[in-house]
């Protein structure tokens, strides 16, 4: 008998527990939306993460318009989308630009005639000791991580808002938004500034009875892209390069990329408020929410270990160094990240 009143508040629990995951998978499948024949706009759709979004959302039956500054670069994503099937629309912009921005979107809209879905993905990185760091690249880091989002949404909200609760704002933010690792100090205060906006939007237009888009806010910790042959190195640069590109390719520590991709995308269609990415922002988030000063403790004994400041000015991007590390086995990972999503490495890496 008091074996059988034991076990009564542990199946009660179990079952709680059983229809509380039952109610969100049926909240979740409710609000997901069909892709065939939307529109998605991705920024910074030419390489990584953002191309393969865009292959994901092409896959599924979505129209693609993606934009990017390097215009080869765009060009080779355009060609591998249209050869998957996929109808894209492509214009090579530097979106940090607000005229260019607002002339982007308004060419999707007259192109395909509607937005149904918006992708802020692009940024840049820059790796090297504050101190290393000229005011020009911290305010280039604002502008394209961003200012490119708040452009590109202002100026897609009245599309948007014409397809209500079925739209969709997608900002992908980073860890680096919410933990301030050393050495991006650009990226992490331009993130931090994205996170703020993309939860500032979501409570005007997703929460309290609104009625405008979804906004998912997407939180990964290190992908396996291949974007360190086009993030940007100040200071000792070939070992800022070598920690970095370490970072970016350990198994346990990353997560693949096109996982990545696949995961943002069902996010999006069922208009999750939040995603977060791989084991390091699950586990970064929770240490910060819990004990942020022990977190930023430890960032700082991680500073430590990094290469220290030279004094220098400048950063170089990952391809255009000869960094021995390049071609070694350990960044393999990277290296046929880099090949697959049009990352670009130096031959020295193929």
């Amino acid at each position: 008998m008091a074996s059988r009143k034991r076990r009564s508040p542990v199946l009660f629990t179990a079952a709680a527990l059983g229809a509380v995951a039952l109610a969100r998978t049926a909240v979740r499948a409710l609000r997901r939306i069909d892709l065939r024949g939307r529109v998605v706009v991705i920024t910074g759709g030419s390489r990584g993460l953002g191309l393969l979004l865009a292959e994901e959302f092409g896959r599924l039956g979505a129209r693609v318009a993606i934009a990017a500054r390097d215009a080869e670069a765009l060009d080779r994503a355009a060609q591998r989308l249209r050869a998957r099937g996929v109808e894209v629309h492509a214009e090579a912009r530097d979106l940090g630009d607000r005229a260019a921005a607002e002339a982007f979107i308004d060419g999707v809209a007259r192109a395909f005639g509607r937005i149904d879905v918006l992708v802020n993905n692009a940024g840049v990185i820059q790796v090297a000791p504050m101190r290393d760091l000229r005011v020009e690249e911290l305010e280039e880091a604002m502008r394209s991580n961003h200012w490119s989002a708040v452009y590109t949404t202002l100026r897609a909200l009245p599309h948007l808002d014409e397809q209500g609760r079925a739209a969709r704002i997608v900002n992908v933010v980073s860890i680096g938004g919410r933990v301030a690792v050393p050495h991006l100090l650009g990226y992490n205060a331009s993130k931090f500034a994205m996170m703020g906006f993309s939860e500032s939007i979501q409570a005007e237009l997703s929460h309290g009875g609104a009625r405008g888009p979804r906004v998912t806010t997407v939180i990964p910790g290190p992908m396996r892209t291949g974007s360190i042959y086009n993030a940007e190195f100040g200071g000792s640069r070939q070992r800022e390069f070598g920690w970095f590109g370490l970072a970016s390719s350990i198994p346990i520590a990353t997560i693949d990329a096109r996982r990545a991709a696949r995961r943002v995308v069902a996010a999006a269609r069922e208009g999750r408020a939040e995603v977060k990415l791989g084991l390091s922002a699950h586990l970064l988030s929770w240490a910060h929410g819990v004990a942020p000063q022990t977190t930023a403790r430890l960032m700082g004994w991680l500073n430590a270990l990094l290469p220290p400041a030279r004094g220098g000015a400048g950063t170089t991007r990952g391809r255009d160094l000869r960094a021995p590390l390049q071609s070694s086995v350990l960044l393999r990972l990277s290296n046929e990240a880099a090949r697959r999503n049009n990352e670009a490495p130096p031959e020295a890496a193929r």
